[in-house]
């Protein structure tokens, strides 16, 4: 079994919840937001490299803004095997948790 980590489960759950518009300041954005803390971009680009080398992310270019000075965007989306990781990683925490004593947490 090859689990991801909580940094890469984290950057697929946000494209997953950002849908179509999911690319490297949106990602950021949305992780900033619901963690409320800071992230740096290598803490969003290192993830999506190792994930789109594992073909769980897929990348496709955006247009190109004037203010990013011409330059394109690159959006992510979730493949098949992507998604699989995700109920992987949430079936394992689950099962982890699961056995965790009620008490133990008080």
């Amino acid at each position: 079994m090859n689990l991801i980590s909580r940094a890469e489960e984290l950057v697929l759950l946000a494209i997953l919840s950002l849908g179509d518009h999911a690319y490297g300041i949106s990602i950021l954005d949305f992780l900033q937001e619901k963690t409320d803390n800071a992230w740096s971009f290598a803490q969003i680009y290192d993830p999506l490299d190792r994930l789109a080398r594992k073909g769980y992310v897929k990348k496709r270019p955006g247009g190109s803004t004037p203010e990013r000075g011409g330059r394109p965007k690159t959006f992510y989306g979730l493949t098949g095997e992507g998604r699989a990781a995700l109920l992987e990683i949430r079936r394992v925490q689950d099962a982890v948790w699961g056995s965790v004593p009620k008490k133990a947490l008080t």
